[in-house]
């Protein structure tokens, strides 16, 4: 692969990792969220913060609104060690901060779906109004590397890979490990019947937030994989367009599977891609059909579809066999 296909693979990989996040949330534990694009670019910012001072002491777009002194809040960031802290703690956050007051009040179904809309764009509309911390809308960039490699440099782009197929991989595996213990059997009855499981004694509001809170945590360690990769982070990243995205390619992959989101995550932004390339102009109508389509002739995936077809399930099991 070129240098270009290879990064547009990898920021398909890091999308494949919000898509795992989003299915852990929607596909086990049955909670639809819109908001998933403010944890994505919290830890892309975190990441792009970082980035920005290693090139610049004071960013240029301070110096542009006349600020004159480094804000005490981007402190933290100067260092490698504590920005990959605050890439965890910031989206985990603020999704305690958004769960723990919904869930503890009983708030569930289309009401949380409408909440987390309503968060993304307020945290949307505070980020481009922040001009002089934020960036504005047209946020930050202008890096000048990472780790002594310019962005554009071969080694760069190649290490970068590796290391979002090993936290793919690594993410995969831990989700597969939660969703079989206790606690995953859990999330998955309060999908299915949280009324029953609040008779039977368990404190489903609580699983409810730490489930959010590892969703908030996946999605952004993607998207501080994310900045480096593609060479900005701004407000359009936490739209509510971006948000419904990820969605999609939950529910055209198949939802409730662990391979589900990583193909539609592939699949999608491929044919995104390929559409966008080919025909600039029309794009976004195939985008849609193929999720219409998608979803009346698939409606539980392109996984969810095969798991059910006999042939198949006899494949895989044949090949774990082997």
């Amino acid at each position: 692969m070129s240098e270009f296909r290879l990064s547009l693979l990898s920021k398909f990989l890091v999308f494949s990792i919000v898509a795992i996040s989003v299915n852990l949330l929607w596909g086990y534990t049955g909670i639809l969220s819109l908001g998933h694009g403010v944890y994505f670019a919290l830890g892309g910012y975190a990441m792009a913060m970082y980035m920005k001072l290693q090139s610049q002491p004071l960013p240029d777009f301070m110096e542009w609104s006349g600020i004159e002194v480094l804000p005490w809040f981007w402190a933290p960031f100067k260092y490698f060690p504590s920005t990959l802290v605050m890439i965890v703690i910031l989206p985990v956050a603020l999704a305690l901060l958004v769960g723990i007051p919904l869930f503890k009040s009983g708030t569930k179904g289309v009401y949380f779906t409408i909440i987390s809309q309503a968060i993304t764009l307020i945290m949307s509309i505070l980020f481009v109004g922040s001009q002089g911390f934020t960036g504005g809308s047209n946020g930050i960039t202008g890096f000048d590397g990472l780790f002594g490699f310019t962005l554009h440099d071969p080694m760069l782009i190649k290490i970068l890979y590796l290391l979002v197929v090993a936290i793919l991989i690594g993410i995969y595996f831990v989700s597969k490990f939660m969703l079989n213990s206790h606690g995953g059997t859990i999330i998955q009855a309060i999908r299915d019947r949280e009324t029953r499981l609040r008779f039977l004694g368990y404190k489903t509001d609580s699983f409810k937030i730490i489930t959010l809170a590892t969703s908030a945590a996946i999605c952004g360690i993607a998207g501080a994989l994310f900045v480096p990769i593609v060479g900005i982070i701004s407000p359009s990243i936490m739209s509510i367009l971006m948000s419904t995205e990820f969605v999609i390619w939950v529910a055209i992959g198949g939802r409730a599977t662990l391979l589900g989101p990583i193909v539609g995550a592939i699949l999608i932004n491929y044919a995104k891609t390929s559409f966008s390339e080919s025909m600039p102009e029309y794009w976004w109508y195939f985008y849609g059909f193929l999720f219409i389509a998608a979803t009346i002739i698939v409606p539980k995936g392109i996984v969810g579809t095969l798991l059910e077809k006999k042939w198949f399930n006899n494949t895989l099991n044949k090949l774990k066999n082997e």
